[in-house]
């Protein structure tokens, strides 16, 4: 298992197990983010119109003289954007700026209430005129999936949720395990809020690895897809060496019983201050 290890999906389509997030990165330094990782050997790419950084990254993959099918890379449409038409329109806007003639994945950001079934509908079109390889959700709990399946035509491919060792939405991964929906881990690290930890210091020293390695490693083990952010090259290939080692498994029934429930990001069901 290495970079290029992939997932299949329950549609057909693989998705590499290990990319880059960007949020929050600035579109001036987005080209440079990308660029480095897909020089270390990143082929997943995950970005979203709401971190207005799609157009630098959409040059990044095409300046990287990578052929366009060996790079997936998803986005978002934006809350705001929601509802039938208006994420046709979101999803055009979002390939003008990435200047793509396909996507591989395209979210719905949120569970707006009373509109993420009309935006789901929008969805499973662009799905249905090959104009994104898959389509899948981001932040929805066990129970937005179970609302969404009463209408949809497709099951979510992916399902992109909070989760890190101290939130570990067992009732979510469950809900999705048992309808072959992928899990995608995102803020992995927890924002870096548990890189000193005393416990996974400790831990990862006996694997010659840093506390980040041990996490993103406990993610894959637990076939999670797992996208750490970092705009740093050295951080990145650093991110990326977690393939030569396994973690044992009274160490990993350790870190499995961290959670606390401790959101970083905003909970799922309170969309409206977002």
């Amino acid at each position: 298992m290495d970079l290029s290890s992939t997932k299949k999906l329950h549609n057909g389509i693989t998705i590499p197990r290990l990319g880059l997030g960007v949020y929050k990165v600035p579109e001036e330094q987005v080209y440079d983010t990308v660029s480095s990782a897909l020089d270390l050997g990143y082929r997943h790419i995950d970005t979203a119109s709401f971190y207005g950084n799609e157009e630098g990254v959409g040059k990044a993959v095409h300046n990287s003289g990578i052929p366009r099918e060996e790079i997936f890379v998803t986005s978002k449409v934006w809350n705001d954007d929601q509802g039938y038409e208006n994420t046709l329109k979101a999803f055009d806007r979002s390939m003008d700026k990435l200047g793509f003639e396909y996507l591989d994945l395209f979210l719905i950001h949120w569970p707006v209430p009373d509109v993420f079934p009309e935006t789901w509908k929008a969805l499973e079109k662009v799905y249905e005129k090959r104009q994104t390889r898959a389509i899948g959700v981001s932040n929805f709990l066990d129970h937005h999936l179970g609302e969404l399946a009463k209408t949809a035509n497709e099951t979510p491919v992916v399902d992109q949720i909070e989760l890190h060792p101290k939130l570990t939405q067992k009732s979510t991964v469950d809900y999705c395990r048992e309808h072959h929906i992928a899990v995608e881990s995102w803020s992995p690290l927890g924002r870096a809020k548990y890189l000193d930890d005393s416990a996974l210091v400790k831990m990862a020293g006996k694997y010659d690895k840093s506390v980040a390695q041990l996490i993103i490693r406990w993610h894959l083990e637990n076939n999670l897809i797992v996208i750490p952010k970092s705009t740093n090259a050295s951080r990145q290939k650093e991110n990326a060496a977690v393939f030569d080692f396994e973690i044992s498994p009274e160490d990993k029934k350790y870190m499995d019983q961290m959670n606390e429930n401790l959101r970083i990001g905003s909970h799922p069901d309170n969309t409206k201050g977002l």
